[in-house]
């Protein structure tokens, strides 16, 4: 075989491989794209069947280890996020999460819900002392709540304390909201105390 020739099917091969490798980086990023499309509807989809059915935990797809156990609205900044139960990394990733070793939602005792500073919370930078937040629980009623506070807490040098009997909300991400790098030891905690008895919105 002559050296050019050689050297042609050497350069094919190189650029059937390469559009192969282009291919299957651009199947991956569609499927990112997809499921990043699909979650939402699914989860949305998963709590409707959950207050259905009596507050039944029911899972967004088959293998799935998180589900919806609440929703939460920030009225003001017209926002609505599905809390889903536990805050793993696998869960935080399709929205925020609501910490298994922290308080039932809605009921006595600080619950804790936990989300990324750049995706489902960003909003949390935006709310300040006397907003309003609602919680909707499995039982499919609102519970209203007012922020009390927000603050920087360096975890580190501090702990979250359950305070048993005291119904609370604490919303908590990832601090500075504008960091180059995720994690650190810094978190921004909005904590919010109900306002009203529970009511069911039409």
């Amino acid at each position: 075989m002559c050296p050019r020739r050689a050297l042609e099917r050497g350069r094919d091969a190189l650029a059937v491989a390469l559009l192969a490798a282009a291919l299957l980086h651009g199947a991956g990023a569609a499927l990112i794209h997809a499921k990043a499309w699909l979650a939402p509807l699914l989860i949305e989809r998963a709590w409707s069947r959950t207050l259905a059915h009596g507050g039944a935990a029911v899972k967004p797809w088959p293998w799935a280890d998180t589900w919806p156990v609440a929703k939460l609205r920030a009225p003001g900044q017209g926002i609505e996020r599905l809390v889903l139960a536990g805050d793993s990394g696998n869960a935080l990733a399709f929205g925020p999460g609501h910490a298994r070793a922290s308080a039932p939602l809605g009921a006595a005792g600080l619950a804790v819900i936990g989300g990324h500073r750049d995706t489902h919370f960003a909003f949390l930078r935006h709310l300040r002392r006397g907003d309003r937040l609602q919680l909707q629980t499995l039982d499919g009623r609102w519970r209203d709540y007012r922020v009390e506070a927000a603050r920087v807490v360096d975890v580190r040098r501090e702990r979250l304390s359950p305070q048993p009997g005291r119904e609370a909300l604490l919303l908590v991400t990832c601090y500075p909201f504008d960091a180059v790098f995720a994690g650190g030891p810094l978190r921004y905690a909005v904590r919010a105390i109900p306002v009203a008895p529970r009511s069911t919105l039409l």
